[in-house]
Formats: C-alpha cells, structure tokens, sequence
C-alpha cells in the first residue's frame, strides 16, 4: 500500500510539473547530456548522489550521457565560485549539493548562497549515522554518551566536511540530545569521506560522523558497522540499525540533496531540467539507485525548492547559534 502511495505521489508530482511548465508556454529543448560538478572528493555523499542520480537518468534513457567532475575546496566554495565565473559556457551543467551550502554560506565559509545559483531541485534526503570499526568497544549509542559525559576529549569523531558543518553539527546535535555539553565535541575535519574513513580505520577517531548511504556502503565492505542513525524510523535499507530516537535520544537529522544550475541559466533551461529529474522518480532505474543507497524522496522543484531553502536558513541559522558555532 505504502508503495502504491508513493508511486502515485510521484505521478502527481511530474504530472503537475509537466503541467505546470506547459502552461507557462515556454519552449524546451531536450536534454541530451548532463555535465555533474560535484564540489568534493571522491567517497562523499555528493559525489554518490551525483553519480547516483547520472546512472538512473542514462540507464532510463532520459538522457544519452552523464559526465562527472570532483572539484574539491573551499568547503564547496571552489565548485560554486566556478560555477558561477564560467555561467555562461555552463548551461550544461548541474552542480549537486546539500545542507552544507546554507550552513557554510551563514558561517561565511564562503561568501556565495544559494541565491547566486539557479535552484532546479530538492531530489532525495539522506539521514545521518555513526559508524564505528567492526571490533569497537561501542555497541550502542550510549556506551559513547558515557564516554564523552566522562571526558569529551576521549571521543574523537571524523567527518568528511570542516569543522561547524553538517557532519560535526549532527554529532554536536546528538550529544546535546543526550544531555551533554555539545560545544566540546573532538572533531577531525576532513575533505570527504574517504578520508575520514581512513581516520577511522587507522584508530585516529573512533567514530565517523556521515551519511546513512555512505555508512551503507563502508559496512558492505565489511570493516565497520553502523552504530546508530538519525531517521524518525529504521530504514528498510537496513533494518537492522536503530534510530537515535529508539535509543533514548529525541534527535533527528534528515539532509536534503539537489541540483543547481548556472546564475545566468533561463527559466526554460531549469524547468527542463526539473522535468526531468521529475520523470526520473517514476523509473526502475532510479527505484534501483535509490533503494541501494537508502535514500528517501524529497522532490521539491524550482520555486518549492527556494522556498524551502529559506525555510532551512532560518531553521539552521537559529540551531547554529544555539550550539555556538555562529
């Protein structure tokens, strides 16, 4: 029933954006290619959206060809100050990214947001999770909250993005859920997960803070296991890991993935664009990505999509200054 529901959801949704946009009465040329700028490196929860997303849109047939491009810096500065300088020659061109881009935007990691961008689309969300090695000490969430009530330093926690950004502002999130000071979490920041893996696998941290599909895949492998994640309920992706909230701790994190285009891209272009990704969600292809990667739907185009951004600028904004990290 729950997937007759979804399903049916995501026709209404196409359908009323394809409505949508031919009313408007605007022109659209067909999609052929998509060039992916993903602003980090390789093993990190933009590079596997992005891909992700390239692999059901080719394997549908609603585009002929996806390429990819890593542009690490900047705490994802780099990407977007490219992608603004070269917007004319990059109309072909889909930047991904997330949460990130209003918390690093409102702690001036850099000075672009959102708005210096053409937003296309919310497409999935993805929860949070601890993962810790295969033979660590900790079973549970609250086998860390008695180490860090003891001694905060004790804990190190390694995250694939800087220092008061989204993997470090969870960990924060759940301490304070747990009654504990959230400001003195030992964060290691790294430039994406693969190299926050090797933090942990080495025995530097002891806990890696990052995506529930990024812990999906570094637990197939074997090495490591996912201590906890941060969804209202269990994933059916792994049904098997509890959710902070069934532990005891009233914290929950869910963080939005999408697409930006170039500053100067016409409305035409970037209603084309969120077409398409719209057709994508009625897919097996993309039911296949998905499902893999735990991910849950959240498709919010265009105008939803920047309304809803504005909504998370205060909503993070005013948790940021809670914790202390603005």
């Amino acid at each position: 029933m729950l997937k007759q529901f979804k399903t049916k959801k995501r026709m209404l949704l196409t359908a009323a954006l394809m409505s949508g946009l031919l009313g408007a009465g605007a022109a659209h040329a067909e999609i052929d290619s998509i060039h992916f700028l993903i602003p980090g490196g390789a093993g990190g929860g933009w590079d596997g959206t992005a891909r992700g997303t390239g692999e059901a849109l080719t394997n549908a047939g609603l585009i002929e060809t996806a390429s990819f491009e890593n542009m690490s810096g900047g705490g994802g500065g780099k990407a977007i100050a490219h992608l603004i300088e070269i917007s004319d020659q990059a109309h072909g061109t889909l930047m991904v990214n997330s949460t990130p881009i209003v918390i690093r935007s409102l702690s001036k990691v850099f000075p672009q947001s959102f708005r210096d961008l053409t937003p296309i689309a919310a497409t999935i969300g993805d929860f949070g999770a601890f993962v810790v090695k295969a033979d660590s000490k900790y079973q549970n969430f609250s086998d860390v909250v008695a180490d860090y009530k003891m001694d905060p330093r004790s804990v190190i926690i390694a995250g694939g993005s800087a220092r008061g950004s989204m993997d470090h502002l969870v960990a924060a999130m759940a301490f304070k859920a747990a009654g504990a000071n959230p400001n003195k979490v030992k964060y290691l920041a790294f430039d994406g997960g693969g190299k926050a893996m090797a933090s942990l696998l080495s025995g530097e941290a002891g806990l890696l803070s990052t995506g529930f599909s990024e812990a999906l895949a570094l637990a197939t492998a074997g090495e490591v296991r996912i201590l906890v994640m941060t969804g209202d309920q269990r994933s059916d992706a792994a049904p098997s890991v509890q959710t902070l909230k069934e532990q005891g701790y009233d914290a929950a994190f869910v963080n939005w993935r999408g697409f930006f285009g170039a500053p100067s891209l016409s409305d035409a272009d970037a209603d084309e664009y969120a077409q398409t990704l719209a057709q994508m969600y009625d897919t097996a292809e993309w039911e296949k990505v998905r499902a893999r990667n735990g991910w849950t739907e959240i498709f919010k185009p265009r105008a939803e999509f920047v309304t809803f951004l504005e909504q998370q600028e205060e909503v993070i904004g005013n948790l940021m200054r809670e914790l202390g990290f603005l």
